[in-house]
């Protein structure tokens, strides 16, 4: 037996091309176009364009449009921060009854997110704080234990 007749099984089996399936009409490979977006994500978020003509259909006249309603956008915008003037630290125009009673809304807010656990559940969690928590009391005891007759048997 030799090396090419294995191979040339292998590939019979697994759908290749050998002398025999090309002289009795084997599989051919069909070629098809290739993507025009990258299989794996990039990363980035910006929107992805169109890269053949054939599948965008816009007149001119749309996308001069575009283009003007987007530099009016961007005028707007720069506009709108240029009127925001930046807080400085010891600037303070809020009513202070109105930031302490907004913080307080804010946190009964948060507090209804939280889930709660239950009894059965409390009880075990603190079982395992609190047998931890005496598993690591002994340890640094014993280790302060065993250097202080450490250091009584060095220095006497």
């Amino acid at each position: 037996m030799s090396d090419e007749g294995d191979a040339a099984n292998d590939a019979a089996r697994d759908g290749g091309d050998t002398e025999e399936s090309r002289d009795s009409g084997g599989r051919t490979a069909l070629v098809t176009k290739a993507a025009a977006r990258p299989q794996r994500p990039t990363g980035k978020r910006s929107r992805q364009r169109a890269t053949d003509a054939d599948d965008v259909d816009v007149s001119t006249d749309e996308v001069e449009d575009s283009k003007e309603d987007k530099a009016k956008k961007r005028r707007t915008a720069k506009k709108a921060k240029a009127s925001k003037q930046p807080r400085r630290p010891g600037d303070r125009s809020a009513n202070p009854f109105v930031f302490v009673y907004n913080y307080l809304k804010q946190v009964v807010a948060e507090m209804r997110k939280v889930i709660w656990p239950n009894r059965k559940q409390m009880l075990t969690y603190t079982s395992v704080v609190l047998a931890f928590l005496a598993f690591m009391v002994a340890l640094v005891g014993l280790a302060d234990f065993g250097l202080a007759k450490l250091v009584l048997l060095v220095f006497g």
